[in-house]
């Protein structure tokens, strides 16, 4: 069955429709949440963004355009936690202290993340949900509102930063 048609069932009322839409979509939009952000605020902000989805399956007006809105509002309720924690942090005076996830210390591929973590936000944000989240340049340019040609620039820059990160680490060793 196609989002498409599991959208319009959810929004005729079928509770198994909208079951499933959670089922195919939790893991992409958590695995999202946890790129931009550390596990403990990806879990706060997944359940966020699923009862943000909830209220407003109801209005989606194109409902074969279900992946693209649902990263928008994924991108909107990152983007909202880090805006009020920028905000509560120059307002006590200075940043907010950075924590290491200690379950992503042990994958394997701690340095990828490591990098991915040193990009500037819109670089890391393109990068995960053009190539992590295997959007295209479109739907990442509708997510996150800004022209095709800004996307394809900000991801030849977040590969350039990625790959010059990378090199550096490699040197470290």
């Amino acid at each position: 069955m196609t989002d498409e048609l599991l959208v319009v069932r959810a929004q005729l009322g079928e509770r198994a429709a909208i079951a499933e839409l959670v089922h195919r979509w939790h893991t992409p939009v958590r695995t999202y949440a946890r790129r931009m952000l550390d596990a403990e605020r990806a879990d706060d902000v997944t359940q966020e963004i699923w009862v943000a989805v909830v209220r407003g399956l109801p209005r989606l007006r194109t409902p074969g355009r279900f992946a693209p809105w649902l990263f928008t509002i994924a991108r909107r309720a990152v983007t909202d936690r880090l805006r009020g924690e920028y905000a509560r942090a120059e307002s006590a005076g200075g940043p907010e202290p950075v924590t290491d996830d200690p379950v992503e210390a042990v994958v394997d591929r701690a340095g990828l993340i490591s990098a991915l973590s040193a990009l500037p936000l819109p670089e890391r944000e393109i990068l995960v949900l053009h190539y992590l989240e295997d959007l295209p340049v479109e739907e990442c340019a509708q997510i996150c509102g800004i022209p095709a040609g800004t996307v394809k620039s900000r991801l030849s820059r977040a590969r350039r930063l990625l790959r010059d990160h990378l090199k550096e680490i490699d040197h470290d060793r």
